[in-house]
């Protein structure tokens, strides 16, 4: 394979606690040596990253492909390249899929289609429950077995608390991560907004934070009493930032993350009638999104995601609550993590750890960081260039983002996955 050395970019590894100018020798896929070039070493191919930051490729813990099931709205083709274009070299797919990630011939499948996609670090969470309904567990064992990397229900509600009781068992026992979307659905019903005065103002069928909250605090009691390790996906409130928070601090072996929009976004920022703000769990309260950023700042939240949900124009048609919730957030995932950087007092490091060695730490991988014998999965972005979102520089199927026609800061150049120059920025707009 080709021996690449990128040169003159400020080199961040937070996994090593790298955070300097120097170059970056890859050669057969790997890293060869960080902020030294010994002298045997003759590159085939140099990129100059001066003024750019270099960093391990992110790991998103949640990416709908839209494949099997929804190609309307996408497929792994187009959004693995879209991934490619946001810095992304590995994700986690969801078992939502149709048909769910619930056999390993569905698991089979979206492994060759990822390797026809060249993108072969797809992530496959297993579903929870046979067909996600909810009743009857699926075989976890065969799913771990045929590559998924965790089980999950997604955001489909489960029968009773016994059964989720009963998956946790099942999952410790084969030493398999549960994701976990905490969600009362007697309590959220087909409530589509934050259930506040926002909500109240237009009309709109509210979500109260006990829907979250108590859900949450039933998961982590039943993490305690079965020794499960546990993921909480997308949290959004203030109650579930302190729960986790105290169940850290009594040694509970739990981790979280946050999807990138709900450290921006707040209920305010709904516009009735602009379904792209339209998402599960909804935006919540300023006091929510405080909580969430220093909940971020301080551990208690383990990771950013991106929670991309891309859509076809048809699903976003109608009335904000007839719409399909999610937004598609691959490529707005890094300008929106470095305003978090310019807004609120989280490091360029700690940020980049939560999209990095963080995820890979709570998946159990190897990745996520530029030490020397790991695969090169690289990104490279300009934290200074500015460019708008529109179908110019927008790679994935669905276009449903609050952000469409806004200019944001941060964009990636190159993506190296195992080595091979993946992505390239053609020429900054």
């Amino acid at each position: 394979m080709t021996k690449i050395l990128i040169n003159n970019g400020r080199v961040i590894d937070p996994a090593n606690n790298v955070d300097t100018i120097g170059p970056v020798c890859i050669a057969d896929g790997k890293i060869v040596s960080v902020l030294e070039q010994s002298a045997d070493f003759t590159a085939e191919q140099t990129i100059d990253a001066n003024g750019q930051i270099v960093c391990p490729g992110f790991i998103d813990l949640s990416v709908r492909l839209r494949e099997p099931g929804h190609t309307q709205k996408g497929n792994i083709l187009s959004e693995t390249r879209a991934a490619l274009s946001a810095g992304v070299t590995s994700l986690c797919l969801p078992p939502d899929t149709k048909p769910c990630i619930d056999s390993p011939a569905v698991v089979e499948f979206i492994k060759d289609k990822a390797e026809k996609a060249d993108y072969p670090q797809i992530y496959s969470i297993g579903a929870l429950t046979q067909r996600l309904a909810g009743s009857e567990l699926s075989a976890m064992f065969a799913l771990k077995q045929a590559g998924c990397i965790a089980v999950s229900n997604a955001s489909e509600p489960l029968g009773n608390l016994l059964i989720l009781r009963r998956a946790m068992e099942y999952a410790a026992t084969h030493d398999l991560l549960l994701m976990y979307r905490a969600n009362e659905s007697a309590l959220s019903g087909k409530g589509c907004a934050h259930e506040g005065a926002v909500a109240s103002r237009y009309g709109l069928p509210g979500i109260p934070e006990a829907a979250e909250s108590i859900a949450l605090a039933q998961c982590l009691e039943l993490a305690e009493l079965t020794g499960c390790r546990v993921h909480i996906s997308q949290i959004s409130c203030k109650q579930s930032v302190i729960k986790l928070q105290q169940a850290k601090k009594y040694g509970l072996n739990v981790t979280a993350d946050v999807a990138i929009h709900q450290l921006h976004l707040t209920e305010d920022n709904i516009t009735p009638f602009d379904s792209n703000y339209h998402v599960l769990p909804p935006l919540r309260s300023a006091i929510d999104r405080q909580y969430l950023r220093e909940g971020l700042v301080n551990g208690t939240i383990d990771a950013i995601c991106s929670d991309h949900q891309p859509h076809d124009l048809d699903a976003k048609l109608g009335a904000f609550p007839e719409t399909e919730a999610g937004v598609a957030a691959l490529e707005t995932l890094l300008p929106l993590t470095l305003a978090l950087t310019q807004q609120h007092r989280i490091g360029l490091s700690q940020a980049i750890a939560n999209l990095t060695c963080k995820p890979a730490h709570i998946l159990g991988l190897a990745s996520g960081t530029l030490r020397p014998g790991s695969a090169a999965d690289v990104c490279i972005f300009d934290p200074q260039a500015n460019w708008p979102v529109n179908r110019d520089n927008w790679l994935s199927a669905g276009c449903n983002t609050p952000y469409w026609q806004q200019t944001l800061t941060g964009r990636v150049t190159h993506t190296l996955l195992a080595g091979k120059l993946a992505y390239r920025l053609v020429e900054l707009p």
